[in-house]
């Protein structure tokens, strides 16, 4: 969620849905007839992410039809699925949803698919000179062996402190670096948050803000409960691939086309500076008219598609960088750690963690299988991104074995390996005014995307979140999209009643 939907949500002032039930909604728009549907205006929305689908989603809740362009075969983005040789489909990327998050369980329900969410108790480990060391409840971070009574102890403080920041701006002129010794002390950042920070950011992480580490012991935190602070995790069965496509037929019921392997090859603004108005799409070389057009891309990726954007907004979007990722996934007959995540405080290692999904997902949903990821965030330009899939397995099999000499490569059904350039946005010291805003300089021109995520993490229920700002955002400037829609929706409703 961006800085103003976050502050709200911390303040427990949630936003509130539209009036009208969705399933209600779609159900008159159907009746109401092409011709009525015909004159309202439509946004055309290029990505099929899962934020693209529920901006859409979220537009429809509010009476505006929209188009979804999505350039690959599939819906999803990164948090699409993936269809192993067997046949069995499963999570790309790794994914989990908490107990707390509200809006993506109410999303659920709404949806209708509630009973497709499953959560289990889960475990935490950190890898320390050679050796594994829970730390899942309070017993276990007392016994913490890498450090002594008193760094566990500051340790302890930092998780304390975190919580009860209730400014995150005081943090945002301060470095993460700077902030951890302060509260943790020199011994707990030699030894664990250096070398998981170094991993982190793929070497440098001076120009990193507090605000990272804050978010994540705050986010961390809410996964724990009870005395013991016992830890869980959930999931949707068939993952997100679940959510997505529940909102994906019901906004083509309701008349809201859903475009696959339909690249974009540019958004279509007429007028120069202060007049420069978004117009629609060519796609496929044909010009697509529209009332407005928002982009859910990442900023690189946006910035290609508006050749015809003003020059000074388009110099401001290339400042925005992106950790990328190349995250192997082992496919395993059987488990490896189980742990849900084993931090690694050793830089010895390509990869940044092992996250063991499958520790939370019953694998008979995942065709038996036992799901590993081996992440490694890279920096812009890392040459991990150029390196082939046979000379990352060959790396990574080496480095997991040297790390745990119990596994065995006999164990491994699958290995795929996935890659992205764009997959974390990059925030420096005070450089929340680098933010891009969803309003841009171009009239009816909308940009929904991660980067406006701040400063909380990116994952499935701050998206969701993210989705319902933008299509606030937007339905504030289309005024007669939402009015012509429902009353077009009442109107059937009321001929039906009638009738």
């Amino acid at each position: 969620m961006s800085i103003r939907e976050f502050e709200r949500v911390a303040s427990g002032v949630d936003t509130q849905p539209s009036p009208m039930a969705p399933q209600e909604l779609i159900d008159r728009l159907a009746a109401a007839g092409d011709a009525d549907a015909a004159s309202a205006p439509t946004v055309a929305i290029v990505g099929g992410g899962i934020l693209g689908v529920a901006l859409a989603w979220e537009l429809l809740r509010m009476g505006i039809r929209s188009e979804v362009f999505e350039a690959s075969p599939s819906l999803g983005g990164l948090a699409g699925p993936l269809t192993l040789p067997d046949g069995v489909e499963v999570d790309r990327f790794y994914h989990a949803i908490l107990s707390s998050d509200s809006h993506l369980a109410a999303l659920c329900a709404e949806l209708g698919i509630a009973d497709q969410l499953r959560f289990a108790q889960t475990r935490t480990g950190f890898y320390v000179d050679g050796n594994i060391y829970s730390m899942n409840n309070i017993v276990d971070f007392l016994r913490f062996p890498p450090l002594g009574m008193i760094d566990r102890f500051r340790l302890g403080l930092t998780v304390l402190r975190a919580q009860m920041v209730r400014d995150w701006r005081a943090l945002e002129g301060v470095s993460v670096e700077e902030w951890l010794l302060r509260w943790s002390g020199e011994n707990t950042w030699r030894n664990v948050w250096q070398p998981m920070l170094r991993a982190k950011f793929d070497g440098s992480f001076a120009d990193v803000p507090a605000t990272w580490i804050w978010s994540r012991l705050v986010r961390v935190k809410s996964t724990r409960s009870g005395a013991s602070q016992t830890e869980g995790a959930g999931h949707l069965i068939g993952g997100y691939r679940t959510l997505i496509e529940a909102m994906a037929k019901r906004l083509e019921q309701a008349g809201c086309p859903i475009h696959l392997s339909t690249p974009v090859q540019e958004v279509l603004i007429e007028g120069e500076g202060a007049a420069a108005r978004a117009t629609g799409l060519c796609v496929a070389g044909q010009m697509r008219r529209f009332d407005a057009v928002a982009v859910t891309a990442q900023v690189p990726v946006f910035r290609r598609l508006i050749p015809g954007a003003p020059a000074a907004y388009q110099k401001f979007l290339a400042d925005t960088d992106y950790l990328g990722i190349v995250c192997p996934l082992l496919v395993l007959d059987r488990p490896l750690t189980g742990f849900w995540t084993l931090n690694i405080a050793d830089t010895r290692f390509p990869f940044t963690g092992v996250i063991e999904t499958t520790s939370y997902i019953d694998p008979k949903y995942v065709g038996g299988h036992h799901l590993v990821y081996l992440p490694k965030y890279t920096a812009p330009g890392s040459p991990l991104q150029q390196a082939s899939d046979e000379e990352v397995k060959a790396l990574w099999l080496e480095n997991l074995q040297q790390m745990l000499p119990s596994f065995d490569p006999a164990s491994v059904r699958f290995f795929e390996v996935h890659r992205e350039k764009y997959v974390e946005p990059l925030h420096g010291l005070n450089e929340t005014d680098q933010i891009p805003g969803i309003e841009t300089p171009v009239a009816q021109l909308y940009l929904a995307t991660t980067a406006q995520i701040y400063p909380a993490l990116t994952n499935g229920e701050s998206v969701a979140r993210h989705a319902l700002e933008a299509a606030q955002c937007i339905e504030a400037h289309l005024p007669a999209a939402a009015g012509r829609l429902a009353a077009a929706a009442a109107s059937a409703g009321a001929t039906a009643t009638h009738g």
